[in-house]
């Protein structure tokens, strides 16, 4: 896969689209093959180990900690990392240059937010790990058609600082217009 490009898998429900990124990141044992990540092998390593390789993902249904603060779940996206306090706050001020809404409910409970805030959120979450490659599961899922304008907007921004995307959608045009390279699962 070329560094530094949106890459866009496409599919119906049931294709595999999530399993894929589900093995890819540890979250489900590989069944059959052997999964690299550059030159590392990362099939059958703990989550936590790959995301300290440089990966980091949002969920479909985005696993967020609603009873804990906008700021808590940021912070939490840094577990795997060994940062200073002046890094994690650094990380944090990022996030909210991409997210100013996040800065805004900084100490609202996460459970509390808008779809489109959720969304904003799980992304900021996951960029907190300052991953060379993020994958984005369902990113325009239930939100209004401004949002989503929104958040592509802020994915080809993410990419720009150089952040190579797997972008996972239904929506194939959408995906597709927004993407260097499409896959299509069946």
């Amino acid at each position: 896969m070329p560094k530094n490009c949106i890459h866009s898998l496409i599919g119906p429900n049931g294709s595999g689209k999530t399993t894929t990124v589900n093995m890819i990141t540890g979250v489900l044992p590989v069944s059959d093959g052997t999964i690299f990540y550059g030159d590392t092998q990362i099939s059958g390593k703990p989550f936590f180990q790959i995301a300290r390789l440089g990966i980091g993902r949002t969920f479909q249904n985005l696993k967020l900690f609603s009873s804990m603060s906008v700021l808590e779940n940021l912070e939490m996206g840094a577990f795997c990392k060994k940062y200073s306090k002046a890094e994690l706050d650094r990380h944090v001020e990022e996030v909210y240059e991409l997210f100013p809404r996040l800065k805004e409910r900084a100490r609202q409970l996460a459970g509390t937010l808008s779809g489109g805030e959720q969304q904003m959120l799980a992304m900021g979450r996951a960029l907190m790990s300052h991953p060379t490659l993020l994958m984005l599961d369902e990113p325009s899922m239930g939100l209004a058609p401004i949002l989503v304008e929104q958040i592509f907007d802020i994915i080809k921004e993410i990419n720009r600082q150089g952040v190579t995307i797997l972008l996972i959608e239904q929506n194939a045009n959408l995906a597709l217009r927004a993407a260097d390279y499409g896959y299509v699962l069946e």
